[in-house]
């Protein structure tokens, strides 16, 4: 208690110290003493604790307010030596803006990087300058800021061009050199440094302080209370779940209270979570460690005293106050960056900005963020101290000439990696947690030195050379240690029993990919560094063989001649590993030393003649033999991480600096070697040596059973070792290996994977590698190779290849998967079959190789090639074995191609004098040696050219021989022999050509015969089938006979005879049987009122689509009445139907199927599915739609069931409108009295028979025309509607169902009127058939339900509704006529008149009284709308016609008359053509509505003219509606009767409530709702969410700002701070917001993501594709690419259309069947 009380004394305390303190006097007191440190010390000292943490909860507003008065305005006083507002004015004025921008970003906010001017991806413009730069015209990025980085606008250190935006483009004038401490006095300056050195110090001092209980020497408090905190700080181990269950234990909260704290520590790094004396809050922390230490370590908590975290809160507003001061002028922020880094007493490191550095770890989130924007706006906003600052900055790091800052960097990182293994090399295997997180850290510093290597030196001097070549030397270090790490063994016998540990190497190879290529960078840029480093890096390549003989036996190969000496090695036997970093180095240095002509220039210098090609090729070579026989199936038993390594080998990210270099690295070696000598150690590595040099090999090799896996094994190898000779020789696309430019190599790649189909322009950036910018060179070349074709609604932007780069396709394109392959393959031998050319895929044409690879070419000429060629081609030669395969064959064919090219274009390319060396067609022609006595190749090829078994090759042995003799030619004619020979060879090309051709025709012939015969059989079933089902036919002509006729008859000018909907001149469609089929049993069934129920599935739901008042409070479900629907449509239920029919028992079987299924799967499993079956849900069974009820199908309404035929009395003899009031009136009465006899209450019989009209019986019961099941489905679906309308537990007795539905019909069709208006579609004939038969369902349902419901609450409902247009005394609490929407009025009042009508005898017909009843509602409508009207607008009046004239004066008339009734609310309006302009568009919504609701209640056709959209609607209209053109007809006709009314209708309290503006006042036509507008560019909206604070946790950013696309509110979705209760649980702001706003349904988009979420309900959802695309015609979901977005409209009307139509649930429910993973997210949360 005493706490408390203590808490109640001081602001009092305070007070009195408050009133007495001056802030002047305490700064001249400053002024005069000579340690001003010691005096500030002193005053806060005093003052913080009496102004911070004075009790559990921290107040901010009083807080900041005190401390400004108190402790900031002295400082400020003292500062400006005069009173703040004024001193720091002139200051600002003076002041010259700095060039730098340094905006901060916050959480969220766009960032730009210009891809062309960059230095590197993290220069980056705020959204101002950007749009103020010259950058917005470059290909640039935007991506949301994490938060705390700053805008780089006129750094020009940061940009290649446009630094400055327009903002901060500096004056030419003013000289950009001056001091800006010019304008300052001396004091002044004298001044800023003591406040800002003893401020400074404070802040550092507190903030790195790390007693708990003592404060710094000069700070102790006065006095001393026993008061603390158990402050709780954040950690990376403990998840929010954790943190929050042991809170509640702790300090025992509510969940509520622990998910803030939960929360605060998150965002701020610590957070109190209780304050009292010291062994309370010592109990608290104990409880915290307890319970948090058993997993892992526990979370960090201190108790510290009141003063100390006093203090610490003050700091922090110190460095925020300094902050701000600086802001006024450039000087005051050089002197704080002075003092900033003035060393202190203790000499290195010790200013006062190092010991912040060196602390940063030990602080918390919200002090490290506090002073890392002061630095921001001090340190790099000023130039010169930028420079200074990054010294600092980096002197635990250091720039690479000065201060060796890459081996610094390099060793720091070594020496974290202690795990070795005995050669040295890295071991990660028994990494544990703890070291895998540390090893997340220390990859940071590889971070750290890619930012060293970004920028490529120019100018070279020889301080950077030496400085870079021993920073490389320590690479090589590192590098050393990681050549052969993770080895691997393959395993025989069994399964391997623990998976290795690989990703930490490979994590580290990808990290270090771009510092290798960077370095490479370096060393091309200079000759001299490059030698050096080929020195280097092959001395330490060395350096690694020496220790690796391990024993290897040499042995000696020979084969065809040849003879080599090698060593013997298994990879399928001994240890290989994957990482081989040193070796791939090398690879990109000898690729440097070609590039830069380096090894032509300069050969001395180069230990060329030293290299080993052996040793060079040893260990790239086993690395690919591993790959080969991973393929074949080897290592199956060494489990997935091999495979995994195997895959990131070839994967995109590494290839570069793995694959690629291995590559290199064989054909390096083979270029220096000879070419047989080469090969045979390949096929010794691949373990093929044995089969292909045996003397017999062709024979195929030993005719025993061997075991059918090793056969299948080395048909792979076989292939696999064909494709790396392949590989070796035409590889020749990188600078320096090839004579290619830089840009050819990309070309190639995109080439080839447009080769396997279109793509788009993300899938083509995923294919290529990026460099260290995140850039692939792409965009510069994609347009000499593709084409780009723009999507539609839906899909992507496309790119095709361009048909004339379709010849440089290499099916062996060697950064082709196998699945890569086969895709491509398949795509382009479709495409040339398409062009009707023959299929083979001949290797494509390539560039000569440069002088040091130039020797490559011979290995395609070599005896021991030709030899396994020869031997491949034979075995296909006598299929009977299995001891080849196809692809090996194919191959081969491949590699001869690429022989026979490659002489073509030496021979095309030879000059007269020097001789053609590669001579390969002689060498294929020739047969093998005596004993054996092969066939050569050439003869070989022709044998196979015939073979039946290899007609997927013709085509290609075809383009082979041709090609040979294409080459005999050139050789002939270059011989100069007779020109005779040549003719005579061509000639036999020619008729080769000419039988092709012939081959070709005869084939077409074939195909156009086949297809004419399956046509001629078609026609000749289409006849068999229409003479047996003539009657069918004969039906649908007559049909359609019939409408043609009846569009004849009813032409404008038979206008006795034109269609009309309503009233007893309504036109009488012929009677058709109606026969349906159900989905489920296949039966047929007729629908007949006493037949089998047949039900449509449907799907009922809440909406406010067409609401014009979203702020309205939701009703009581228990006590609202909704039988009038305000005109403001605040929500309504609309009902959809997927149109599948089926029996209602077999769909009560399926139902019953779907509970019992779900309650199965609910024990099993609990997650939810797409439905709720609680909720009634489920999927119709043939198209899965969701669906919730089902709408019974009823015949249509025919006369009454009592009044005969010959009861009806013809049209002319039906009331009018007078005599039909005055009998309604009589029914009414005698109603009221039956039920006043109901209810058992009232005693006393009043006498009212009498007057009751004896044609009318109150008490006779009509019998119910319908059969027990569909009474039972008329339950059903009125249940199910009034449930979800209403937010219910089902009723069936509940006198609202019927209501409801009727609501729910009139709703419906209000719905599908206005998205006709909108999509411009006319009235009838364009609404799909399920619409369609929806509304005709539901208006027969409507008035077929009260049947189903008690008679006396039905017509009670009708005496009601009838009170709104005809005042009934005994109907207490009638709406006004304002409050009242007409359609669903009209609906409600048609269809409950059955319940009344059946109780008549009089011969009165229906269609009278439904017409007297439209006239009436019709009135009262054009009542509505003049009330409503607003002033007239000044238009241009039209000069109208006769006719119209007399409109305008009938409306002039009626509104006239309206204004003596209500008097002075209405205003005057002259103009009677506006009034009629008024009336008459204000009507046409309602009348359409009217329209549509008829025509599907009696199925009237529709006139022609309302089936398109053609001028004179309003004349047919009004014709099929039977009401007169000129509406004002209606009430003059019958002014006399109408104007009683009128006046009752106009008297009504309630109108001039609302027209004052008491009410919600709707005026007419309503206008469609739509979606909101969307800003075009998408950052424009992710700038907006940036700004958007979260509601709940004071000015906090969110971090999932989330945007209603309904309403336009912005939301923070996804957090702990934004969840509110909603019926009894917690959910996110999204889901919240969907009830208040689209009860229950909503569209969001999510701004940081580019995502559009629709939820429903609160356990359904999906996410779906936004409407913003980038140029390439693509959503950026995630924002990851970061390409600029703009909004696509079509997409966005596609979302909007979706929403009108009511589908979203729809689209939700198949989005989540399609996808499972959709089901498992918590939507309520969002």
């Amino acid at each position: 208690m005493a706490a408390a009380e203590s808490d109640r004394e001081v602001p009092s305390a305070l007070c009195t110290e408050f009133l007495n303190f001056s802030v002047k006097d305490t700064a001249s007191k400053w002024l005069q003493v000579t340690d001003l440190y010691k005096e500030v010390y002193h005053h806060l000292a005093r003052y913080v604790p009496k102004i911070y943490c004075l009790g559990p909860n921290l107040n901010p507003q009083s807080e900041d307010l005190l401390a400004q008065m108190l402790l900031q305005a002295p400082l400020e006083w003292y500062l400006c030596g005069e009173d703040p507002s004024t001193g720091l004015a002139k200051l600002e004025q003076n002041n010259q803006p700095s060039q730098l921008c340094g905006h901060v970003f916050k959480v969220g906010e766009p960032t730009y990087s210009c891809r062309e001017c960059a230095a590197d991806p993290t220069c980056v413009l705020c959204m101002q300058c950007f749009l103020g730069s010259v950058h917005k015209e470059h290909r640039y990025r935007m991506t949301t800021s994490g938060g705390g980085g700053f805008c780089d606008c006129g750094d020009t250190e940061a940009w290649k061009k446009g630094p400055y935006c327009q903002k901060h483009e500096p004056n030419i004038s003013d000289s950009c050199q001056e001091d800006p401490l010019a304008h300052l006095s001396t004091d002044m300056i004298a001044r800023c440094y003591n406040v800002f050195s003893v401020v400074l110090k404070y802040a550092v001092d507190m903030l790195t302080w790390d007693k708990e209980d003592e404060l710094p020497l000069g700070l102790e408090p006065p006095d001393r209370s026993d008061t603390y905190y158990c402050m709780l700080f954040n950690d990376e181990v403990h998840t929010y779940e954790q943190v929050i269950y042991t809170l509640q234990k702790a300090v025992n909260c509510t969940q509520k209270e622990a998910v803030s704290f939960a929360t605060t520590v998150d965002r701020d790094g610590r957070k109190s979570v209780r304050f009292g004396d010291f062994a309370f809050c010592e109990l608290a922390k104990s409880v915290i460690v307890r319970n948090t230490s058993r997993q892992s370590k526990p979370l960090r908590v201190q108790v510290m005293h009141s003063s100390v975290v006093a203090h610490q809160c003050f700091a922090l507003k110190a460095l925020h106050w300094l902050g701000h001061v600086i802001g006024y002028s450039d000087a005051l922020r050089r002197i704080l960056c002075q003092v900033g880094l003035e060393r202190g007493p203790e000499g290195e490191n010790s200013s006062l900005v190092d010991t912040l550095m060196l602390c940063d770890s030990k602080m918390w989130k919200g002090a490290r963020n506090v002073y890392h924007q002061l630095f921001m706006s001090s340190l790099l906003m000023d130039l010169k101290y930028k420079k200074l600052f990054a010294i600092q900055f980096a002197k635990a790091r250091m720039l690479i000439t000065e201060e060796n800052l890459m081996t610094t960097i390099i060793r720091t990182f070594v020496d974290h990696l202690r795990h070795r293994d005995l050669q040295g090399r890295f071991q990660f295997e028994r990494y544990t947690a703890q070291q895998a997180f540390k090893f997340r850290r220390v990859q940071s510093l590889i971070g750290d030195l890619k930012y060293v290597l970004i920028s490529r030196p120019t100018e070279w001097s020889d301080q950077l050379r030496e400085k870079f070549l021993e920073g490389l030397d320590t690479f090589l270090e590192l590098l050393k240690c990681m050549q052969g790490m993770d080895p691997v063994v393959r395993q025989v016998g069994q399964h391997i029993e623990m998976e290795p540990e690989w990703e930490a190497a490979f994590t580290l190879q990808m990290k270090l990919t771009h510092i290798i290529s960077m370095m490479q960078e370096w060393c091309a840029t200079d000759e001299r560094v490059l030698i050096e480093a080929y020195k280097k890096c092959l001395t330490a390549l060395t350096h690694c063989h020496s220790g690796f003989a391990d024993g290897e036996q040499p042995i000696t190969l020979s084969m065809c001649g040849h003879s080599v000496d090698t060593i013997r090695y298994c990879v399928s036997q001994e240890k290989v590993s994957i990482h081989l970093p040193v070796s791939r180095l090398l690879a990109g240095l000898h690729v440097l030393l070609s590039k830069m002509e380096v090894a032509y220039r300069f050969p001395e210098q180069l230990p060329l003649s030293e290299l080993s090609p052996p040793m060079l090729i040893e260990h790239p070579l086993r690395c690919l033999v591993l790959c080969a026989q991973v393929h074949a199936g080897m290592w199956r038993r060494n489990g997935f991480s091999l495979v995994n390594q195997i895959y990131y080998y070839h994967n995109v990210k590494c290839r570069v600096e793995m694959f690629d270099k291995d590559l290199i690295m064989l054909q390096a070696g083979a270029s220096m070697m000879d070419p047989n000598h080469f090969l045979m150690i390949v096929l010794s590595r691949f373990e093929l040596y044995h089969i292909f040099s045996s003397a017999d090999c062709r024979k195929r090799y030993n005719r025993e059973n061997v075991n059918k896996d090793v056969v299948q094994q080395n048909n792979t190898l076989t292939e696999e070792m064909l494709h790396l000779i392949m590989m070796v020789v035409g590889e020749r696309f990188e600078a320096g290996i090839g004579q290619v430019e830089g840009c050819d190599e990309i070309k190639r790649e995109i080439l080839h994977q447009l080769c396997i189909r279109p793509m788009a322009h993300s899938e083509l950036v995923k294919a290529l590698p990026e460099n260290e910018n995140k850039e692939t060179g792409m965009e510069r070349v994609i347009d000499c190779v593709a084409s780009f074709k723009k999507p539609g609604v839906t899909g992507r932007g496309l790119y095709e290849l361009r048909p004339e780069c379709a010849k440089q396709f290499n099916l062996y394109f060697h950064h082709y998967s196998r699945a890569d392959q086969s895709k491509a393959e398949e795509a382009q031998r479709k495409l040339k079959r398409q062009n009707g050319e023959d299929t083979a895929l001949p290797p494509p044409v390539l560039p000569p190789f440069c002088p040091l690879f130039a020797s490559l070419v011979n290995i395609l000429q070599c005896d021991v090639l030709l030899g396994m060629l020869g031997a491949v081609l034979q075995w296909a030669v006598e299929p009977s074995a299995g001891h080849w395969s196809e692809s090996m064959l194919q191959r081969v064919l491949h590699l001869i191609g690429m022989a026979l090219l490659e002489e073509q274009q030496q021979l095309e390319n030879s000059s007269e004098d020097n001789d053609v060396y590669f001579n390969f067609t002689l060498k294929m022609s020739r047969p093998g040696e005596a004993p054996s006595n092969t066939a050569s190749v050439l003869a070989l090829l022709e044998n196979l050219q015939n073979a039946p078994h290899l007609e997927v090759h013709e085509d290609m042995i075809r383009w082979l021989l041709k090609t040979v003799a294409g080459i005999k030619t050139m050789r002939e004619r270059s011989a100069s022999t007779s020109t005779v020979t040549a003719s005579g060879s061509r000639g036999q090309e020619e008729t080769a050509c000419d039988k092709d051709k012939a081959e070709r025709k005869r084939k077409a012939e074939m195909a156009r015969l086949r297809r004419e015969k399956v046509m001629a059989q078609m026609s000749e079933m289409q006849r068999h089938f229409i003479n047996e089902n003539k009657e069918l036919f004969q039906q649908s002509l007559e049909e359609l006979d019939a409408s043609t006729s009846t569009s004849l008859e009813h032409s404008p000018a038979l206008s006795d005879a034109a269609l009309a909907c309503v009233g007893p001149r309504r036109s009488r469609p012929r009677e058709k049987r109606q026969v349906v089929t159900c989905i489920l049993c296949q039966e047929e069934q007729e629908i007949r009122a006493d037949g089998k129920a047949m039900v449509l599935a449907a799907f009922v739901q809440r909406s406010t689509v067409m609401s014009k008042n979203r702020t309205r409070p939701p009703h009581d479900p228990k006590r609202y009445d909704p039988l009038f629907m305000h005109p403001d449509l605040s929500f309504g239920t609309h009902t959809g139907s997927c149109g599948h029919i089926m029996h209602s028992h077999c769909w009560q079987r399926y139902f019953e199927a779907v509970q019992a299924k779900e309650q199965r799967r609910q024990q099993r499993l609990r997650v939810h599915t797409s439905y709720d079956v609680g909720n009634g849900e489920f999927l119709c069974p043939l198209c899965e739609c969701l669906s919730n009820t089902v709408i019974p199908l009823l015949p249509r309404t025919m006369g009454s069931s009592r009044s005969t035929d010959s009861l009806l009395l013809s049209s002319c003899e039906q009331p009018g409108l007078g005599q039909w009031l005055k009998t309604s009136g009589q029914q009414i009465k005698a109603m009221h009295s039956a039920h006043r006899k109901l209810q058992p209450v009232s005693t006393v019989e009043e006498t009212v028979e009498e007057e009751c009209p004896a044609v009318f019986n109150v008490d006779y019961i009509p019998t119910n025309p319908y059969s027990s099941t569909i009474k039972e489905m008329l339950t059903t679906f009125g249940t199910a509607t009034y449930k979800v309308g209403l937010k219910v537990h089902p009723n069936e007795q509940d006198p609202r169902i019927p209501i409801m539905c009727w609501s729910s019909c009139a709703y419906t069709i209000q719905s599908i009127e206005r998205l006709l208006v909108d999509e411009k579609k006319p009235l009838f004939g364009s609404l799909p058939c399920r619409q369609d038969d929806c509304l005709s369902s539901l208006a027969r349902f409507g008035s077929a339900c009260w049947t189903a419901a008690c008679q006396p609450t039905v017509q009670g409902h009708f005496i009601r509704l009838l009170a709104a247009l005809i005042p009934d005394p005994q109907v207490e609490a009638s709406p006004c006529i304002l409050d009242v929407d007409m359609l669903h009025l009209l609906v409600s009042v048609v269809l409950s008149y059955g319940s009344v009508h059946s109780q008549d005898s009089s011969g009165l017909s229906v269609d009278a009284v439904q017409l007297h009843l439209f006239h009436l509602i019709t009135v009262a409508h054009m009542v509505q709308i003049l009330l409503t009207s607003g002033p007239e607008e000044v238009t241009m009046e039209q000069e109208s016609g006769e006719a119209e004239r007399g409109e305008e004066e009938g409306a002039c008339r009626l509104y006239n008359t309206l204004r003596t009734h209500v008097g002075s609310s209405l205003p005057e309006v002259g103009s009677g053509w506006h009034l009629w302009r008024c009336v008459k568009t204000g009507i046409l919504p309602y009348l359409r509505g009217a329209a549509l609701f008829f025509h599907h209640l009696h199925g009237v056709p529709a006139p022609p003219e309302l089936h398109a959209l053609c001028p004179g609607q309003w004349e047919v209209l009004c014709g099929y509606l039977s009401l007169p053109s000129n509406l004002l007809q209606l009430f003059h006709g019958q002014q006399e009767l109408l104007e009683p009314l009128l006046h009752e209708w106009c008297t009504h309290p309630g109108i001039q409530q609302t027209l004052q503006g008491g009410g919600v006042l709707v005026s007419f036509p309503r206008e469609s709702n739509s979606l909101i507008d969307l800003p075009d560019d998408y950052s424009a909206l992710i700038n907006q969410a940036s700004s958007f604070t979260c509601p709940k946790s004071g000015g906090d950013k969110s971090r999932a700002p989330t945007l209603c696309l309904v309403c336009g509110s912005m939301l923070c979705s996804q957090s702990y701070c934004c969840q509110t209760e909603l019926e009894g649980e917690d959910v996110g702001a999204c889901t919240a917001h969907t009830f208040a706003c689209g009860a229950g349904v909503g569209i969001f988009l999510r701004v940081r993501e580019s995502q559009v979420l629709f939820l429903a309900g609160k356990t359904k959802g999906c996410f779906y594709a936004p409407p913003y695309l980038d140029d390439y015609g693509e959503t950026d979901q995630g924002l990851r690419r970061g390409n600029p977005l703009h909004l696509c409209h079509e997409r966005y009307r596609k979302i909007q259309k979706l929403w009108r139509q009511h589908s979203i649930t729809e689209e939700i429910g198949h989005a989540q069947e399609a996808n499972q993973t959709l089901v498992g997210i918590d939507w309520q949360h969002l």
